[in-house]
């Protein structure tokens, strides 16, 4: 778990993502959250293998990570701050404020296999 200010340089409200250099992956999915209800969570898995940078492009929410031992809880609510999440992290996705938009650049294509689902399980 790394909170990553995204900012480089010297042009204002512009964010840039480079494979290998300000993620320490290559992107291979792009996905992206909207619509979300109020009071609906999102989320509430870990993966194996796959890295995520989270990025809130619209708006704001909550996210929780957890290792099983210890959580913590990030406010996501600016375009050039990242949350880097690592493999063997519990994440949950709450408290979506209207019209947000959650961003996740992923590190591997989509593998079921690679989801823990289950909290028991995790």
């Amino acid at each position: 778990m790394q909170n990553l200010n995204l900012t480089k340089g010297t042009v204002p409200n512009l964010t840039r993502l480079d494979n290998r250099t300000l993620l320490p992956f290559d992107v291979k999915r792009i996905y992206y959250l909207y619509g979300i209800p109020e009071n609906q969570d999102r989320g509430a898995h870990a993966h194996k293998e796959l890295f995520q940078l989270l990025l809130a492009a619209s708006g704001s929410f909550k996210v929780e990570l957890g290792d099983g031992s210890n959580k913590k809880k990030f406010f996501l609510n600016n375009p050039s701050n990242g949350l880097l999440i690592v493999p063997g992290i519990w994440r949950n996705l709450m408290e979506f404020s209207f019209g947000s938009v959650a961003l996740v650049l992923a590190s591997e294509y989509y593998i079921e296999d690679d989801y823990i689902r289950s909290y028991d399980e995790f």
